[in-house]
């Protein structure tokens, strides 16, 4: 069976990035009501014209949210615009690629911040009312680093990792209440989001990237079929599910890759 998402409420976080964009676009061509959510005036004005030239219903939303006043604003600005919200996707995120001995305490702090606290605190913000109704999704945008600890990415890997852990006892939390909960699980992509050195990677066959459109597809997918999981890209779907039962394995295969990954992660060209 599949969930029809024309007249859908939906809250989209990180609504103005490379995936982003995608995912708005594709929503709104399936007819779904759009709350797009950004930080920057920048991206409010980016997202504003996609809305116009895309004819989409939709309305425009700016927030840091990893603040608590503007993550409340933005779901009571739903509220007063469609009556509330069906779907809450998760997508913001932040991305630090260095070895962890030269990360910067500040990021640190801003990666678990924007891709842990904010999505938490954005699905406490709409359950109360999905809960009083019996019905609603959370879709939370993860990471296979968060099945797979990368080297340069461990405050990343970190975060997404507690994501789906998040994920994962949520959803069992809310067993037959009638909200659910999904966790879609990409590799790597092509935007902006990764600097030049993970974009370099790619181009040495160290990482493999897909395209935004093609994981926005996918995302609709697993939320039209309301699965629990999605994991996004072979081999690394495979590696994801491998880690769990012998990391051993991985360990193996990533200490072959751990020289050139150091020399990208320590910024050596």
């Amino acid at each position: 069976m599949t969930l029809d998402l024309r007249g859908q409420r939906i809250l989209l976080t990180g609504a103005a990035g490379g995936i982003g964009r995608e995912l708005a676009a594709a929503l709104g061509a399936k007819g779904a009501r759009l709350g797009l959510l950004g930080r920057t005036d920048a991206s409010v004005a980016s997202l504003e014209h996609l809305v116009a030239t895309r004819r989409m219903d939709a309305i425009v939303l700016q927030a840091d949210l990893t603040d608590a006043t503007a993550r409340h604003a933005a779901v009571a600005r739903m509220a007063k615009g469609f009556g509330g919200i069906d779907i809450l996707i998760n997508l913001a995120g932040v991305l630090d690629f260095r070895f962890f001995d030269q990360a910067d305490a500040s990021a640190v702090t801003r990666t678990m911040q924007v891709n842990v606290e904010a999505p938490m605190q954005m699905a406490r913000e709409v359950l109360p009312e999905m809960l009083g109704r019996g019905s609603g999704r959370i879709v939370n945008v993860g990471s296979t680093f968060g099945s797979i600890g990368y080297p340069g990415f461990a405050a990343y890997s970190a975060s997404k990792f507690a994501l789906r852990g998040f994920s994962q006892a949520l959803r069992r939390e809310l067993y037959r209440t009638g909200v659910g909960v999904t966790y879609v699980a990409p590799r790597a992509v092509r935007t902006a989001f990764n600097p030049p050195a993970v974009h370099l990677m790619a181009e040495r066959k160290l990482m493999r990237m897909d395209e935004p459109s093609w994981v926005a597809s996918h995302v609709v997918r697993a939320i039209e079929k309301e699965r629990s999981e999605a994991y996004l890209g072979f081999p690394e779907s495979f590696f994801a599910r491998l880690n769990g039962i012998f990391p051993s394995l991985v360990d193996g295969a990533l200490a072959k890759a751990l020289p050139g990954l150091s020399h990208h992660a320590r910024g050596v060209s």
